[in-house]
């Protein structure tokens, strides 16, 4: 799949790779600081085309091969372009699976357009991580850089550079939150966490599990697994709650 892009209005773009195929199609939604080259991005790719399903990956604004700044980047502003590639390069159903925030898009984005929805699969979902994760561990230092700069340099658990916490994106996420109330979903939702995840803790899939009402939503929590959950192992997993959707979909009692 070659990197195409999707203009958005403000003159930025977003970079995306798209597989045609058979529906419902498939749209993976990366999450904080990842790309859509990501090992669970590139065997869904794989494993679409072996289906023959249709599949959709992008990198959100100030990720990857898109244009912005990283720093820039609001909650808001990338439920907005995920909404975008829904509308602008799909047609028909669609599953959702988002990546730790990309879960927390997906939530986002499935209740802008419930009627283009067909399933939503969360890996490892971090909804309100701002609110939840982030602003409870902010050191005295954190929150002296934040004041003073606007921006704060939050170390990386994969040992990679520093990544910019923005003040304004933190506020701006507090209009996004999703735990605190109800989501009205009319489609089967699967949540992956796996216990052994250090930087996002299970309880969070498990209360958005708690905050969906739908007919048909469950939580896998998988022994042992960490924050990626892009072993083997875990790929099988990922790959199961997809085929429960995709059959589901087909069902005619949907």
């Amino acid at each position: 799949m070659s990197v195409e892009r999707l203009s958005r209005p403000d003159g930025h773009e977003i970079a995306f790779r798209r597989l045609g195929g058979s529906g419902p199609g498939i749209i993976f939604i990366s999450g904080f600081n990842s790309a859509m080259t990501g090992i669970k991005a590139s065997w869904l790719a794989e494993r679409c085309r072996d289906r023959g399903h249709a599949f959709l990956r992008f990198d959100a604004f100030g990720h990857g091969e898109s244009t912005g700044r990283l720093a820039e980047g609001t909650v808001g502003r990338w439920k907005e372009d995920a909404v975008a590639v829904l509308d602008r390069l799909t047609s028909g159903p669609q599953i959702l699976i988002g990546s730790s925030m990309g879960a927390w898009i997906a939530a986002l984005v499935a209740e802008s357009r419930p009627e283009r929805i067909a399933g939503l699969v969360g890996v490892a979902a971090a909804p309100d991580f701002t609110r939840e994760l982030i602003e409870p561990s902010l050191s005295a230092g954190a929150r002296a850089a934040l004041a003073r700069d606007g921006v704060w340099l939050r170390p990386s658990a994969y040992g990679a550079e520093p990544y910019p916490i923005a003040r304004r994106a933190l506020e701006e996420a507090a209009r996004h939150l999703v735990l605190s109330r109800r989501l009205a979903f009319g489609f089967p939702v699967r949540l992956l966490h796996g216990t052994a995840d250090s930087e996002v803790p299970a309880d969070l899939s498990l209360r958005l599990a708690g905050a969906i009402d739908g007919p048909d939503t469950a939580v896998t929590l998988v022994p042992g697994g960490d924050h990626r959950l892009s072993g083997e192992r875990e790929l099988a997993l990922l790959g199961r709650a997809l085929d429960q959707l995709l059959a589901k979909a087909a069902s005619p009692s949907r």
